[in-house]
Protein backbone atom coordinates (compact mmCIF):
# COMPACT_ATOMS: atom_id res chain seq x y z
CA UNK A 1 0.00 0.00 0.00
CA UNK A 2 2.84 2.39 0.84
CA UNK A 3 4.35 2.08 -2.11
CA UNK A 4 1.41 2.39 -4.42
CA UNK A 5 0.69 5.33 -2.36
CA UNK A 6 4.07 6.89 -3.28
CA UNK A 7 4.04 6.07 -7.23
CA UNK A 8 0.45 7.34 -7.37
CA UNK A 9 1.24 10.36 -5.33
CA UNK A 10 4.64 11.29 -8.02
CA UNK A 11 1.71 10.86 -10.68
CA UNK A 12 -0.52 13.38 -9.14
CA UNK A 13 2.50 15.68 -8.38
CA UNK A 14 3.63 15.46 -12.11
CA UNK A 15 -0.02 15.94 -13.28
CA UNK A 16 -0.66 19.10 -11.19
CA UNK A 17 2.74 20.78 -12.46
CA UNK A 18 1.65 20.47 -15.70
CA UNK A 19 -1.85 21.77 -15.00
CA UNK A 20 0.24 24.65 -13.19
CA UNK A 21 2.08 25.20 -16.37
CA UNK A 22 -0.82 25.73 -18.60
CA UNK A 23 -2.42 28.09 -15.92
CA UNK A 24 0.90 29.90 -16.33
CA UNK A 25 0.19 30.04 -20.39
CA UNK A 26 -3.69 30.59 -20.77
CA UNK A 27 -3.41 33.25 -17.68
CA UNK A 28 -6.03 31.88 -15.39
CA UNK A 29 -5.59 29.94 -12.15
CA UNK A 30 -9.15 28.78 -12.29
CA UNK A 31 -8.24 25.34 -14.27
CA UNK A 32 -7.13 24.10 -10.98
CA UNK A 33 -11.18 23.36 -10.42
CA UNK A 34 -11.13 21.39 -14.10
CA UNK A 35 -7.75 19.47 -12.75
CA UNK A 36 -9.54 18.79 -9.07
CA UNK A 37 -12.01 15.81 -11.15
CA UNK A 38 -9.36 14.37 -13.47
CA UNK A 39 -7.00 13.96 -11.05
CA UNK A 40 -9.17 11.81 -8.68
CA UNK A 41 -8.84 9.59 -12.60
CA UNK A 42 -4.99 10.05 -12.77
CA UNK A 43 -4.45 8.79 -9.11
CA UNK A 44 -6.97 5.99 -9.40
CA UNK A 45 -5.62 4.43 -13.02
CA UNK A 46 -2.09 4.92 -11.70
CA UNK A 47 -2.78 2.73 -9.02
CA UNK A 48 -4.93 -0.02 -11.08
CA UNK A 49 -1.98 0.09 -13.46
CA UNK A 50 1.06 0.18 -10.92
CA UNK A 51 -1.16 -2.58 -9.17
CA UNK A 52 -1.36 -4.51 -12.27
CA UNK A 53 -5.13 -5.56 -11.95
CA UNK A 54 -7.55 -5.32 -9.43
CA UNK A 55 -10.72 -6.98 -7.86
CA UNK A 56 -13.81 -6.43 -8.79
CA UNK A 57 -14.75 -4.34 -5.97
CA UNK A 58 -11.89 -2.07 -7.55
CA UNK A 59 -13.55 -2.16 -10.61
CA UNK A 60 -16.49 -0.72 -9.27
CA UNK A 61 -14.74 1.75 -7.68
CA UNK A 62 -12.50 3.23 -10.85
CA UNK A 63 -15.80 3.29 -12.68
CA UNK A 64 -17.25 5.67 -10.32
CA UNK A 65 -14.46 7.51 -9.77
CA UNK A 66 -14.03 7.92 -13.41
CA UNK A 67 -18.08 8.94 -13.51
CA UNK A 68 -17.89 11.13 -10.79
CA UNK A 69 -14.69 13.08 -11.80
CA UNK A 70 -15.28 13.49 -16.16
CA UNK A 71 -18.71 14.70 -14.70
CA UNK A 72 -17.05 17.27 -12.48
CA UNK A 73 -14.39 18.31 -15.58
CA UNK A 74 -16.77 18.88 -18.08
CA UNK A 75 -19.48 20.75 -15.79
CA UNK A 76 -16.72 23.48 -14.71
CA UNK A 77 -14.94 23.59 -17.85
CA UNK A 78 -18.29 24.34 -19.49
CA UNK A 79 -19.28 26.82 -16.97
CA UNK A 80 -15.83 28.67 -17.45
CA UNK A 81 -15.87 28.55 -21.46
CA UNK A 82 -15.86 32.35 -22.49
CA UNK A 83 -15.81 33.56 -19.13
CA UNK A 84 -13.16 35.80 -17.24
CA UNK A 85 -11.11 34.03 -14.55
CA UNK A 86 -12.63 33.03 -11.32
CA UNK A 87 -13.24 35.95 -9.02
CA UNK A 88 -11.81 33.57 -6.16
CA UNK A 89 -8.10 33.66 -8.40
CA UNK A 90 -8.13 37.27 -9.77
CA UNK A 91 -8.45 38.47 -6.19
CA UNK A 92 -5.68 36.08 -5.28
CA UNK A 93 -3.67 37.96 -8.40
CA UNK A 94 -3.92 41.30 -6.65
CA UNK A 95 -3.46 39.89 -3.20
CA UNK A 96 -0.18 37.88 -3.57
CA UNK A 97 1.22 40.36 -6.28
CA UNK A 98 4.80 39.48 -7.11
CA UNK A 99 5.18 36.45 -5.28
CA UNK A 100 1.96 35.23 -7.03
CA UNK A 101 3.20 32.55 -9.38
CA UNK A 102 5.31 30.66 -6.39
CA UNK A 103 2.19 31.01 -4.08
CA UNK A 104 -0.48 29.72 -6.47
CA UNK A 105 2.13 26.89 -7.62
CA UNK A 106 2.81 25.68 -3.64
CA UNK A 107 -0.94 27.17 -2.25
CA UNK A 108 -3.26 25.72 -5.11
CA UNK A 109 -1.92 23.06 -7.16
CA UNK A 110 0.48 21.19 -4.97
CA UNK A 111 -1.97 21.46 -1.90
CA UNK A 112 -5.07 20.51 -4.10
CA UNK A 113 -2.81 17.19 -5.60
CA UNK A 114 -1.85 16.70 -1.77
CA UNK A 115 -5.41 16.44 -0.40
CA UNK A 116 -6.81 15.05 -4.00
CA UNK A 117 -4.01 12.16 -3.16
CA UNK A 118 -5.03 12.03 0.92
CA UNK A 119 -8.71 12.24 -0.27
CA UNK A 120 -8.26 9.25 -2.41
CA UNK A 121 -6.85 6.82 -0.06
CA UNK A 122 -10.34 4.64 0.01
CA UNK A 123 -10.23 4.23 -3.78
CA UNK A 124 -6.24 2.99 -3.61
CA UNK A 125 -6.61 0.82 -0.55
CA UNK A 126 -9.95 -1.36 -2.78
CA UNK A 127 -7.69 -1.06 -6.06
CA UNK A 128 -4.98 -2.92 -4.17
CA UNK A 129 -7.02 -5.22 -1.59
CA UNK A 130 -7.17 -9.23 -3.03
CA UNK A 131 -9.94 -10.69 -4.43
CA UNK A 132 -13.53 -10.95 -1.34
CA UNK A 133 -16.95 -11.81 -2.24
CA UNK A 134 -19.36 -9.07 -2.79
CA UNK A 135 -20.78 -8.33 0.61
CA UNK A 136 -24.03 -6.04 2.08
CA UNK A 137 -21.40 -2.90 2.45
CA UNK A 138 -20.34 -3.41 -1.49
CA UNK A 139 -24.53 -2.41 -2.37
CA UNK A 140 -24.83 -0.32 0.56
CA UNK A 141 -21.73 1.91 -0.05
CA UNK A 142 -22.70 2.17 -3.99
CA UNK A 143 -26.29 2.83 -3.53
CA UNK A 144 -24.91 5.75 -0.96
CA UNK A 145 -22.87 7.08 -3.84
CA UNK A 146 -25.28 6.94 -6.31
CA UNK A 147 -27.87 9.17 -3.75
CA UNK A 148 -24.38 11.37 -3.95
CA UNK A 149 -23.84 11.50 -7.64
CA UNK A 150 -27.15 12.78 -8.15
CA UNK A 151 -27.52 15.53 -5.82
CA UNK A 152 -24.39 16.54 -6.90
CA UNK A 153 -25.42 16.13 -10.76
CA UNK A 154 -29.00 17.67 -10.52
CA UNK A 155 -27.57 20.24 -8.11
CA UNK A 156 -25.47 21.62 -10.65
CA UNK A 157 -27.81 21.40 -13.43
CA UNK A 158 -30.50 23.37 -11.76
CA UNK A 159 -27.99 25.80 -10.92
CA UNK A 160 -26.61 26.04 -14.54
CA UNK A 161 -30.20 26.48 -15.52
CA UNK A 162 -31.22 29.20 -13.32
CA UNK A 163 -27.93 31.18 -14.28
CA UNK A 164 -28.49 31.26 -18.07
CA UNK A 165 -32.04 33.43 -17.79
CA UNK A 166 -31.28 36.60 -17.85
CA UNK A 167 -34.10 37.80 -15.61
CA UNK A 168 -32.52 35.49 -12.57
CA UNK A 169 -28.64 38.01 -12.97
CA UNK A 170 -27.53 39.08 -9.43
CA UNK A 171 -30.06 36.47 -8.05
CA UNK A 172 -30.25 33.72 -5.17
CA UNK A 173 -31.20 30.28 -6.29
CA UNK A 174 -33.75 29.15 -3.85
CA UNK A 175 -35.87 26.40 -5.59
CA UNK A 176 -35.27 23.01 -6.71
CA UNK A 177 -32.94 21.17 -4.31
CA UNK A 178 -31.71 24.42 -3.46
CA UNK A 179 -35.24 25.06 -1.94
CA UNK A 180 -33.80 22.84 0.81
CA UNK A 181 -30.05 23.19 1.00
CA UNK A 182 -28.11 26.03 0.35
CA UNK A 183 -25.36 23.79 -1.33
CA UNK A 184 -26.77 20.48 -2.31
CA UNK A 185 -23.77 19.85 -4.51
CA UNK A 186 -21.87 20.02 -1.93
CA UNK A 187 -23.79 17.87 0.09
CA UNK A 188 -23.85 15.24 -2.65
CA UNK A 189 -20.26 14.83 -3.00
CA UNK A 190 -19.83 14.30 0.54
CA UNK A 191 -22.09 11.94 0.28
CA UNK A 192 -20.50 10.08 -2.39
CA UNK A 193 -17.18 10.08 -0.53
CA UNK A 194 -18.76 8.48 2.54
CA UNK A 195 -20.92 5.84 -0.17
CA UNK A 196 -17.09 4.91 -1.45
CA UNK A 197 -15.77 4.61 2.25
CA UNK A 198 -18.34 2.17 2.72
CA UNK A 199 -17.34 -0.41 0.05
CA UNK A 200 -13.63 -0.41 1.96
CA UNK A 201 -15.05 -1.42 4.91
CA UNK A 202 -15.86 -4.97 3.23
CA UNK A 203 -12.36 -5.60 3.11
CA UNK A 204 -10.36 -6.64 6.06
CA UNK A 205 -8.42 -3.02 7.79
CA UNK A 206 -10.66 -0.82 5.72
CA UNK A 207 -11.34 1.33 8.19
CA UNK A 208 -8.20 3.56 8.84
CA UNK A 209 -9.42 4.83 4.64
CA UNK A 210 -11.81 7.20 6.51
CA UNK A 211 -9.17 10.30 6.74
CA UNK A 212 -10.24 10.04 3.05
CA UNK A 213 -14.38 10.97 3.67
CA UNK A 214 -13.28 12.90 6.69
CA UNK A 215 -10.62 14.91 4.50
CA UNK A 216 -13.24 16.15 1.79
CA UNK A 217 -15.70 17.06 4.94
CA UNK A 218 -13.70 19.06 6.58
CA UNK A 219 -12.90 21.18 3.48
CA UNK A 220 -16.22 21.32 1.97
CA UNK A 221 -18.02 22.41 5.79
CA UNK A 222 -14.82 24.47 7.18
CA UNK A 223 -12.25 25.76 4.55
CA UNK A 224 -12.85 25.75 0.60
CA UNK A 225 -16.59 25.25 -0.03
CA UNK A 226 -19.21 26.75 1.86
CA UNK A 227 -17.78 29.51 3.98
CA UNK A 228 -15.20 30.64 0.85
CA UNK A 229 -18.04 30.69 -1.83
CA UNK A 230 -21.07 32.26 1.23
CA UNK A 231 -18.12 34.75 2.14
CA UNK A 232 -19.14 36.23 -1.67
CA UNK A 233 -22.67 36.72 -0.92
CA UNK A 234 -22.25 38.36 2.72
CA UNK A 235 -24.50 41.25 2.68
CA UNK A 236 -26.78 40.18 0.14
CA UNK A 237 -30.11 40.89 1.56
CA UNK A 238 -31.90 37.88 -0.25
CA UNK A 239 -29.01 35.41 0.46
CA UNK A 240 -29.27 36.43 4.21
CA UNK A 241 -32.89 36.14 4.02
CA UNK A 242 -32.13 32.49 1.70
CA UNK A 243 -29.81 31.27 4.76
CA UNK A 244 -31.77 32.39 7.52
CA UNK A 245 -34.72 30.04 6.32
CA UNK A 246 -32.84 27.01 4.24
CA UNK A 247 -30.64 24.23 5.61
CA UNK A 248 -26.14 25.19 5.10
CA UNK A 249 -25.32 21.38 4.00
CA UNK A 250 -28.54 18.77 5.23
CA UNK A 251 -31.43 18.86 2.79
CA UNK A 252 -33.99 19.67 5.45
CA UNK A 253 -37.47 21.49 4.76
CA UNK A 254 -37.05 25.58 5.02
CA UNK A 255 -38.07 27.73 7.59
CA UNK A 256 -41.10 29.72 7.36
CA UNK A 257 -40.83 33.33 6.42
Amino acid sequence: MITLLAVTGASVFVYMILWFVMSVIWKRNDVADVAWGLGFVVAACTALVTNRGTSPQGVVVLVLVTLWGLRLALHISSRNRGKSEDPRYQAWRKEWGAHFYLRSFLQVYLLQGFLLLVISIPVIFLIQAPYHPFSILDILGAGVWLVGFLFEAVGDYQLRRFKREPSNRGRVMQSGLWRYSRHPNYFGEVVLWWGLYLITLSVPGGWWTVIGPLTITALILFVSGIPMLEKRYKGNPEFEDYKRRTSAFLPLPPKEK
